[in-house]
């Protein structure tokens, strides 16, 4: 058993998140097609709650406690738009061209969780805009190809971290990816950068093992704070935009394989 309580899954077990994947990915490929000017996330949540309900899921973020919130979390997506980062509340403010938004979905079916998110353009967008999506999901590209075992988490976050910050782009500290596996948050806590001063959260990739990957990334510095009093939707302090891909992999005998991306 690997230390700090990371959680080795089984075979069944990875095919269960497969499974939860499946629908995890249903959703947001339907949230893509959905995202035009004059949408809600409003109406992007409703249809993802239709659709996890229809599949036997159970959406993962719905009802959520947070202790530094006001109110448990609303809904089944997380939609960031613009400069929020990440728990975005659905809300029925239309979408306009040239935002773009972040769906995050999480969902348990058969007692185990996928998790997957996407930033999607609103129509077309500028210029630096698609470089900060472009960016921020090539991270998680490079962060999956990196995956195998033996090596070290620290590695692959600082392979993310020079990916991002070559582009003249910032990666968020406060948030981070995680394990996964009956619950939404396992062991370990992923960074998508690194610094000594996180040796003592290093963790071996090991066989089995199961993360949520989940680089966040700003246009400009990598501050956020809350957005108001109710203390769920963060926001980038200086108001430029921010960008957010994840995917839940599997680490297998000689990489890592993707539970999020439909198979």
């Amino acid at each position: 058993m690997p230390k700090r309580g990371i959680i080795l899954k089984s075979p069944r077990e990875i095919e269960l998140m497969r499974a939860a994947g499946r629908v995890v990915h249903a959703v947001l490929s339907r949230m893509k097609s959905m995202v035009a000017p004059g949408v809600t996330t409003s109406q992007l949540n409703a249809e993802a709650e239709d659709m996890i309900l229809k599949a036997g899921g159970e959406a993962l973020f719905k009802g959520v406690v947070n202790p530094q919130a006001r109110f448990p979390f609303p809904a089944a997506l997380c939609t960031s738009v613009n400069e929020e980062l990440v728990h975005g509340i659905p809300n029925n403010r239309p979408l306009k061209e040239g935002d773009i938004v972040s769906v995050d979905c999480g969902v348990r079916l058969g007692g185990y969780c996928g998790d997957s998110a996407v930033t999607i353009a609103v129509g077309s967008v500028s210029r630096e805009t698609k470089r900060l999506m472009d960016t921020t999901s090539a991270a998680l590209g490079l962060a999956i190809s990196l995956i195998r075992p033996g090596r070290m988490w620290s590695e692959v976050a600082t392979a993310m971290q020079k990916s991002v910050e070559s582009s003249g782009l910032s990666v968020v500290r406060e948030y981070v990816g995680h394990g996964i596996g009956r619950e939404m948050h396992e062991e370990p806590k992923v960074p998508n950068y690194w610094s000594d001063s996180q040796k003592r959260i290093d963790f071996k990739l090991l066989p089995r093992m199961v993360l949520a990957v989940e680089p966040m990334v700003n246009l400009g510095g990598p501050a956020v704070e809350f957005a108001d009093k109710d203390r769920w939707v963060i926001v980038t302090k200086d108001r430029k935009p921010a960008a957010h891909f994840e995917h839940t992999v599997t680490v297998t005998d000689s990489g890592a394989d993707v539970l999020t991306d439909g198979r």
